[in-house]
């Protein structure tokens, strides 16, 4: 029997294996790529400016084939991420800075715990350390360098890293107004809503999302929903049409 990355009982196939969740992590990512003052990388080919939306949604697809994956076929996707990127730094002609490959596997480590917090219940330490530990051994197949070795090491980083890294840029702005111009008017009032209840202190103050929550007691709606298994109609009322079939894919 084959073995897998990520065994059957893990937290991390629990996080990862239900759509909402994973769209929460989406909406987290699109915050911080937004912000990364190495995200001109991401404008280099063209593709994130010219739809967003499937550019940040195949990182989190990435991340979620790797979680699902036996361990060979996992390997064989990392190897592939890294030879994509490779592959852009040698059109550009320079290399991608070794923090800015930490600060995606960070993010989708921090926003993995804050959407199953904000979604379903507290993770507790060793649940939160499985994640980290899963996301480690994918930095670590990449070979990215200076990893922390612990989740307490990793809090550590992580807060150095939303210090040091994040910058409201002119990327930053024309980021959201794509985001606007391909989501529309509602859905991108509530992907800035689902972003002020998640992202951290840092992010939510340089981010162009304003101040005021109200989606909290629709929040709180949307998990009876979830109860009652009416929550698919409710998500698909919310996502553009285009990505619907591949959003059901992620309910594992």
């Amino acid at each position: 029997m084959s073995t897998l990355f990520v065994p059957v009982d893990s937290i991390v196939r629990k996080i990862w294996g239900k759509a909402d969740t994973t769209l929460f992590i989406f909406a987290g990512a699109a915050a911080e790529f937004a912000l990364n003052k190495a995200v001109d990388w991401l404008y280099f080919t063209g593709r994130l400016p010219a739809d967003p939306l499937s550019r940040l949604f195949s990182t989190v697809t990435y991340a979620g084939q790797i979680i699902f994956s036996e361990e060979g076929a996992a390997i064989k996707s990392i190897d592939k991420i890294t030879a994509i990127h490779q592959t852009v730094e040698k059109n550009r002609g320079a290399q991608i800075p070794d923090w800015a490959y930490r600060d995606v596997l960070f993010l989708l480590i921090d926003y993995s715990i804050r959407s199953f917090e904000l979604l379903e219940r507290k993770l507790t330490d060793a649940e939160k350390t499985e994640v980290f530990e899963v996301f480690y051994r994918v930095g670590a197949r990449m070979q990215l360098k200076d990893l922390p070795s612990t989740f307490k090491q990793w809090q550590h980083m992580r807060e150095e890293h939303l210090q040091q890294n994040l910058l409201c840029s002119t990327f930053t702005m024309d980021l959201y107004r794509q985001y606007k111009k391909h989501l529309g008017p509602l859905r991108f009032l509530l992907l800035k809503q689902v972003q002020l209840m998640l992202v951290p202190g840092k992010v939510k103050n340089l981010l162009p999302i304003g101040k005021t929550t109200w989606l909290k007691p629709i929040l709180n709606c949307y998990k009876l929903c979830r109860l009652l298994k009416v929550e698919s109609f409710l998500r698909n009322a919310l996502l553009p049409a285009a990505y619907r079939v591949q959003i059901k894919g992620l309910d594992r």
